[in-house]
């Protein structure tokens, strides 16, 4: 197993982290505390020390818990975040904090973070409500060792973020495909010459890069049959310096073998040319059914009606490529969970974006198709739903 240093305090963590979002269940409902186990204490013996999990992944902070009071609290790192629409009013934060801790069994949180955190309205509503001070105070008694955020969204507004507080650190959704959407590269760098470690979520872009079209699938396998494409997109990430922890949701033994065995070669700037050129070319048959040309450059921001137009078109090309339930996903998670209103409907017309786009995009076309396909009847009723389950 590969350490990296996280550069605010020193933590030596390793670059394989736990997701614990995807443990295993029991009739898919209850998670197998049995079989849960047994995948953890093999990545911990395998030398993985980062397990993150979250206040909104049903029975995942318990069953950790659980684990960690068998004697194992000392000999990880446990990161859990704050399922910030729940909090209304001040007191909320030490609530649901109390809550999270009860669960892990445990009297402090190596590295804990707002979960979600879409844009600076959102933080700003945060800031109001006295989380700087209350996390602060936290910090102080040692009960958070760490404070930072999660993100789904665009780099210009991760930006904003990022400079909006002193954080500890970052989690970012980055893989060889979402290169230049979500935070991307720029965001990710932009983090790290700051200062902050960046913890690295959604790897496999939630498995839509493991089982890869054939010929993309080819690609890879003809610069080196002994890697898999889950290699792969591990190597890609590994390669960047400013990476300190990658996340995997394992919820098998093979899994954790295979991703360990990955992690114990996993060091910065071990890729050629050659190597990072076949990704570039294997992102090529992935965008083959790419509908909209936007390179996520971000010239057309910011909106002043407030349309996250990069995720937008992003969240529409997911459809296009990799199905309805993922474009959804994506477009409900960057767009439509913000505080203020981010989705292509929020448009109206005024083609200040089309005159700043140095691909000559006519956005405002585009938006139109993004309203019509992506927002329609089920998403109208299940955004409420969404939202209800988020804040409940």
């Amino acid at each position: 197993m590969q350490y990296r240093v996280n550069p605010k305090n020193g933590d030596r963590l390793s670059v394989l982290g736990y997701g614990c979002m995807r443990f295993s269940r029991t009739a898919g409902v209850a998670v197998n505390q049995k079989k849960t186990e047994e995948e953890l204490s093999l990545a911990l013996s395998l030398g993985v020390n980062y397990f993150d999990t979250a206040y909104l992944y049903p029975g995942s902070e318990a069953a950790l818990g659980k684990f960690l009071s068998k004697g194992h609290r000392m000999d990880v790192f446990v990161a859990t975040k704050l399922p910030f629409r729940q909090c209304k009013k001040p007191e909320d934060f030490e609530k649901l904090f109390s809550e999270q801790k009860e669960r892990l069994q445990t009297d402090y949180i190596d590295y804990y973070m707002v979960h979600m955190l879409g844009d600076i309205a959102s933080w700003k509503r945060l800031v109001s409500l006295g989380i700087v001070e209350w996390a602060e105070s936290k910090k102080a008694s040692g009960e958070i060792r760490q404070f930072g955020f999660s993100y789904h969204g665009g780099t210009a507004e991760f930006k904003e973020l990022i400079d909006a507080y002193d954080w500890d650190f970052c989690q970012i959704q980055i893989n060889y495909f979402d290169a230049h959407t979500q935070a991307g590269i720029a965001g990710m760098k932009y983090a790290a010459e700051k200062g902050l470690p960046v913890f690295v979520m959604e790897p496999l872009r939630g498995g839509a890069l493991v089982n890869l079209p054939k010929r993309a699938a080819e690609m890879f396998s003809d610069a080196d049959s002994a890697k898999t494409p889950v290699e792969q997109a591990f190597r890609w990430l590994w390669n960047f310096e400013e990476v300190t922890v990658v996340l995997s949701g394992m919820n098998s033994v093979s899994q954790v073998e295979e991703n360990c065995a990955s992690a114990d070669s996993a060091k910065a700037g071990s890729l050629s040319d050659a190597e990072l050129a076949v990704f570039d070319k294997v992102c090529s048959v992935l965008n083959e059914g790419i509908r909209v040309p936007c390179t996520s450059c971000g010239y057309c921001m910011p909106c002043p009606h407030g349309v996250d137009i990069p995720s937008c078109f992003s969240a529409y090309n997911i459809r296009c490529t990799q199905g309805w339930f993922s474009g959804m996903l994506a477009y409900v998670t960057c767009t439509s969970l913000k505080e203020k209103p981010a989705a292509a409907s929020s448009c109206v017309n005024c083609g200040l974006c089309e005159r700043k786009c140095p691909q000559g995009i006519l956005i405002r076309d585009y938006l139109d198709e993004v309203k019509t396909m992506m927002e329609g009847r089920i998403y109208r009723m299940a955004l409420p739903v969404v939202k209800k389950f988020l804040e409940r």
